[in-house]
């Protein structure tokens, strides 16, 4: 809903407006008087007839001015009872305008907090509930004998517990980074050997792809902390495994760049559409989710990734690989004082 733009609204503060309304009753008051007498009117009902005009003027003009204010009172009522959802107007330029502005922008963050944690609880629900269901199920079998307790059968259920296992274990690390009670040990390292351990791990998941280490120069250091690094490319490196064909290969280099190290993990995939680039670091967002569901992906590496980048001051983002792929680099600046450490972005998920 639109709302007439006030006569006070122009004026850059309130001593101003206050000072403008001032002025106003006193002048309607001494020109309704003056005119009274002019006309023969008793010096006491002019007063009167005067005082009631001034009192008009100054209600009408006065309305502007705290309009918003009682829009905030009524608005931050609604906020304690959870609806996130209302806005104050906000049309003038003085110090009530701009409180009014911070306002709405503070109360659009809050109602997007509360979507998230909304849509956080239904997610981790969801994920949660699917291999609980299927233990469930084949322990209900088992008991009742129509299934026997078989290694193929303990194989599924030990598969299922692990994936309650990684997704308890992301989870506890987002809190952890969003809480700020994950500090980062930054130290100088080779960076080989912390790709070579997060490939060696990622062949055993995935004995059938071919996962090389490009490191050059030889010998190259990075300012990070080695075992959040390691997490960002084990993540990559599990993203990128997902997509990629059997016995396809996946590609982990890392380099020299003018703002410190490049890390880049290529994978043969079929690729990221342009129109979901933008979602790929949201929280249990999946480009795939039939394949994420099946290989108990949850949508949460990425997420973790790009917040621990961003805590080390650097950039994560993804490139189209010719002729098909996807290219996730990853840039680290070369010093702590190299650059200025920015405030992460609240992670996303894929």
């Amino acid at each position: 809903m639109t709302h007439p733009m006030h006569p006070l609204a122009p004026l850059p503060s309130i001593k101003l407006k206050i000072g403008t309304i001032i002025l106003a009753a006193v002048g309607i008051t001494i020109v309704v008087f003056w005119a009274g007498t002019k006309i023969g009117i008793w010096p006491s009902v002019s007063g009167i007839v005067a005082g009631i005009c001034a009192l008009v003027i100054t209600r009408y003009l006065a309305h502007g001015l705290t309009s918003p204010l009682r829009e905030m009172s009524e608005a931050t009522a609604a906020m304690a009872r959870g609806d996130y959802g209302r806005r104050v107007t906000a049309t003038s330029k003085d110090e009530i305008g701009q409180l009014a502005a911070s306002f709405n922008q503070m109360a659009g963050e809050l109602d997007a907090t509360e979507r998230m944690r909304r849509d956080l609880i239904a997610n981790v629900s969801h994920e949660l509930r699917t291999p609980i269901t299927a233990l469930q199920a084949v322990l209900e079998n088992m008991i009742d004998g129509v299934e026997p307790a078989d290694p193929e059968t303990m194989r599924t259920m030990l598969a299922q517990v692990e994936r309650l296992g990684r997704l308890v274990a992301q989870l506890l690390d987002l809190s952890r980074l969003e809480s700020g009670s994950m500090p980062l040990d930054r130290q100088p390292f080779e960076i080989e050997a912390v790709l070579e351990h997060a490939a060696r791990e990622a062949r055993l998941h995935s004995p059938d792809a071919i996962v090389s280490v490009n490191v050059e120069p030889d010998g190259l250091t990075a300012d990070a902390d080695p075992e959040r690094l390691h997490q960002v490319v084990a993540n990559l490196l599990e993203n990128a495994l997902r997509y990629t064909p059997i016995a396809g290969t996946v590609e982990l280099r890392a380099s020299r760049s003018a703002d410190g190290v490049t890390i880049e993990v290529s994978d043969e995939g079929p690729g990221i559409p342009d129109d979901q680039v933008p979602r790929i670091f949201e929280r249990f967002y999946r480009a795939d989710a039939a394949r994420s569901s099946q290989d108990g992906g949850a949508g949460l590496g990425l997420a973790i990734a790009q917040w621990i980048v961003d805590l080390h001051g650097g950039e994560i983002h993804p490139e189209r690989r010719e002729p098909h792929g996807c290219r996730m680099v990853v840039t680290l600046p070369g010093s702590r004082t190299a650059t200025a450490v920015r405030e992460p972005v609240h992670p996303g998920g894929t």
